[in-house]
């Protein structure tokens, strides 16, 4: 867990017992270094295999300089310092999507995320433009929780015990491209953070009950903020026949939840909440939604990571490289970690 604590301004980062990586900048690697990279990506010159980080912030910047107007950089707020420097725009995927589709003048946009980003802001640039994702093997191990194949099959079943008709599907923006055309041609939605709420409610005023994907965590957050009972939301099993439920069980659910999650918001834990107030009686704890249930009602607020500079101010539990850079917005503040410092 992460937290952000405004403070004196002579005060520098602390950390507790432990040393943090989120405290030391990561330095940027040679291709060499990096064998995974290079077996995705076979079609890299071999002489930029061995440039250094510094000849490539040098050659990066020039690229930059010499294109204009005509290549435009996202940074999302989770990208290490040394991404991030280059980014012409920050934010989260989907406020970064929409960006996308306004650089008119832009040939090529270089997204710094992952897959499922890229594809988005793919789907809402123009159709001369070219988006370029820097890094192929960059994936969010939650968007693959939830395979195509295995969603359609999810869906099948539920048109054989005559649920589907009575469903909508209801996706996350942290999906591939082909999840979210699936829910686009089944009367449902895709969904951020920020608006999970309002788009069930827009999906309980068309039918009975919501098949949502790929983070149960969100959707159950959203369904308990909204009233619904946990025994009222079932997760669905991929690997079991009808999810690991009765058909009657399914019909009676509300919300039916895919079984995937954040597999970095499942480490933030109730007792890192508690550690935060015993040492800070004051603290207000802020935290992500793809986080437990147990997490999100020990903290005080729950919130996305659509604009942190402005929503943020206080307490932050989050992804280790965006309370850093909010830290760089507010560095006022005290950067407090445990999260990150249990990472291998």
């Amino acid at each position: 867990m992460v937290t952000l604590k405004f403070a004196d301004p002579e005060l520098k980062w602390q950390i507790d017992n432990i040393s943090c990586q989120t405290q030391v900048s990561l330095e940027t690697e040679p291709l060499s270094k990096e064998p995974g990279f290079i077996l995705w990506q076979k079609d890299i010159p071999k002489e930029y295999w061995s440039v250094g980080g510094q000849e490539l912030v040098q050659r990066v910047h020039a690229a930059k300089a010499k294109l204009g107007s005509k290549v435009v950089v996202l940074g999302h707020h989770y990208q290490r310092e040394d991404i991030i420097q280059f980014a012409d725009l920050k934010g989260d995927s989907f406020k970064l999507a929409q960006w996308a589709s306004q650089q008119a003048l832009a040939e090529y946009i270089v997204f710094c995320g992952v897959h499922f980003m890229a594809e988005a802001a793919d789907v809402l640039s123009g159709p001369e433009q070219k988006v370029i994702l820097p890094n192929m093997s960059a994936g969010c191990t939650m968007a693959d929780m939830a395979d195509p194949d295995d969603v359609l099959d999810c869906w099948k079943q539920l048109q054989e015990i005559g649920l589907a008709g009575s469903t909508v599907p209801v996706t996350y923006m942290n999906s591939t491209a082909s999840l979210k055309a699936f829910c686009g041609e089944n009367e449902g939605i895709v969904c951020t953070s920020s608006n999970a709420a309002a788009v069930l409610r827009w999906a309980f005023d068309k039918k009975e009950r919501v098949l949502f994907f790929p983070d149960q965590h969100l959707g159950r957050n959203t369904g308990v903020k909204m009233g619904i009972s946990p025994d009222q939301m079932l997760v669905w099993d991929p690997d079991q026949p009808y999810g690991g439920h009765t058909p009657e069980e399914l019909a009676e659910a509300k919300i039916i939840l895919w079984r995937g999650w954040c597999s970095v918001h499942m480490r933030f834990s109730v007792n890192q909440v508690e550690a935060a107030r015993a040492k800070y009686p004051d603290v207000k704890v802020l935290v992500h939604p793809e986080c437990t249930l147990e997490v999100v009602q020990a903290a005080d607020l729950n919130g996305s990571t659509a604009s942190p500079s402005a929503e943020h101010q206080r307490r932050l539990g989050g992804v280790g490289h965006l309370s850093r850079n909010i830290h760089a917005c507010f560095p006022w503040g005290v950067l407090l970690c445990w999260l990150l410092c249990r990472l291998p």
